[in-house]
């Protein structure tokens, strides 16, 4: 009768074992689903906050752009677009202000998407390209390395613009449009993205929306 209480008390014991396992394995199941659960509602958390915060540098940049346009431009230099001629000549142009901003010019304009010229372009091609509605930066040898590297790089990036060195101004860095100008004093200069948001196929432009490529290329 001992055995076989024996043999009871040990049979009850290992089911009790087995009831024990089966109920860790169910809490660590629970534990490991909750994990899970809360490790994808952080990834989509984070996900939704990357997506928001996207969104918002988005706005303000775009708002940005809006303000820059708007913007009074300080030390800007205006010529009136009437008085600019707008012929094409083959006869070379004597222009009043270095670089030109306006005036008759050559048939073919500079290709301007973007372009940046490590050698001085002709007057006559830049101009065409600025009737185009493109924003022309030039630099003299007194221009700071890093800042003709910045605007290379910023004028790479931006369809309807061009860069090239120009020794004959009277600054060491300047942006010109149709009709306008000004002398930045660096490529951080907050009015180089004003000039930018403003004229790049701005308000001034004489023909909007035409050419920028297909036409002259000197680098």
């Amino acid at each position: 009768m001992a055995t076989k209480e024996t043999k009871s008390s040990r049979q009850a014991r290992i089911a009790e074992m087995r009831r024990a396992e089966q109920a860790r394995e169910r809490r660590n199941k629970i534990a490991a689903v909750t994990v899970s659960v809360a490790i994808v509602a952080g990834l989509v958390g984070v996900g939704a906050y990357l997506l928001n915060k996207e969104s918002d540098d988005k706005d303000k940049q775009q708002a940005q752009k809006a303000a820059d346009a708007k913007a009074t431009i300080a030390g800007e230099k205006d010529w009136d677009p009437k008085k600019l001629g707008r012929n094409h000549v083959t006869k070379t142009v004597s222009y009043p202000m270095k670089p030109p901003v306006g005036g008759d010019h050559d048939q073919v304009w500079m290709n301007c998407g973007g372009a940046v010229y490590k050698k001085p372009i002709p007057d006559m091609n830049a101009v065409h390209s600025l009737e185009h509605g493109s924003v022309w930066v030039t630099y003299n040898d007194k221009a700071p390395a890093a800042d003709v590297q910045k605007l290379s790089d910023k004028v790479s990036k931006t369809p309807y613009s061009l860069m090239s060195p120009y020794q004959d101004q009277t600054g060491a860095i300047m942006l010109s449009a149709w009709g306008k100008q000004v002398t930045v004093t660096s490529a951080d200069d907050p009015r180089v993205n004003q000039f930018f948001a403003k004229y790049v196929q701005g308000a001034q432009t004489p023909e909007p929306g035409a050419a920028c490529t297909g036409g002259l290329d000197q680098k």
